[in-house]
Order: C-alpha cells, then structure tokens, then sequence
C-alpha cells in the first residue's frame, strides 16, 4: 500500500462509526439494512459512511434487488497490517 492510499484509509478508520461498520463488516457480509440497525443515524448517514469506506478500498458493495450489501475487502486486512509493520519498521519506499 503505498502512503497516498494509506492516508486514504487511515483518514477513512478515523471515524468512530467507521470502525464500528468495519468491525461489523470482518463477521461476513451484511446488507445496509443490518448495519442501519446497529446505529442512531439516517440511511443517508450511512451512505455517506459507506462512500469514505468504499472510496478508501476498505469495503466493496454489490446491490441486490433493493438493498445494498457490503463486504470488506479480502485483502484490506492482510495490506493494512503489511503497512503498518513497514510504517514501524522505519520503510521509506
């Protein structure tokens, strides 16, 4: 993951609601419905969410009839601590 992309996600993973739908996202797929139920907020709050998340490759979304599933990246968390063990190791490239 090279720095632009990694600010991305990290600026992304600095919302508190964001990284609760994350933690909610690593269980397996769930449709927008299922995530609205675990906050207070408007589905057009969520979307926005979704959008940053979606934006930083951290989730991807496939649309099913009505309703929008999400699912995060297969690969998000293998780059994600590949990145920051090179972050902390002093890496430069």
């Amino acid at each position: 993951m090279n720095d632009e992309r990694m600010s991305l996600v990290l600026k992304a993973m600095a919302d508190p609601s964001r990284l609760k739908i994350i933690k909610l996202l690593s269980r397996g797929t769930m449709c927008a419905c299922e995530v609205l139920g675990y906050f207070e907020f408007t589905q057009p709050t969520l979307s926005h969410h979704m959008k940053v998340l979606e934006k930083a490759g951290i989730i991807s979304v496939s649309k099913q009839g009505q309703w929008h599933h999400y699912t995060l990246k297969d690969n998000f968390e293998r780059d994600l601590m590949a990145s920051m063990a090179q972050l902390f190791a002093g890496d430069t490239s």
